[in-house]
C-alpha cells in the first residue's frame, strides 16, 4: 500500500462576523476544512508562531535562564 503525499497548508484570517461567515461558506464550498478560533486561541497560535520563529537550536541550563530573568 502506498500513500500519496498531499501538500497541505493553512491560512488564518481574522475578520468581522459578516466577512467571516462569507469566507467560511466559500471555503466549505471549495472543500476546505474550516476551524473557528476564539480570540484567546488566536493569541496562543500567534505566540507559538513567534516562539518557533525565534528558535536558535541552542540549549541553556536552568541556571542560565534564571540569571537572565533576574537581570530584567
Amino acid at each position: 500500500m502506498s500513500f500519496k503525499k498531499i501538500d497541505m497548508s493553512a491560512i488564518v484570517i481574522k475578520a468581522d462576523y459578516k466577512s467571516k461567515k462569507i469566507l467560511k461558506d466559500l471555503a466549505k464550498k471549495l472543500g476546505a476544512n474550516v476551524l473557528n478560533m476564539k480570540d484567546d486561541q488566536y493569541e496562543d497560535f500567534l505566540l507559538g508562531s513567534i516562539i518557533n520563529s525565534e528558535k536558535t537550536g541552542e540549549e541553556a541550563s536552568r541556571e542560565e535562564v534564571f540569571q537572565k530573568l533576574k537581570k530584567k
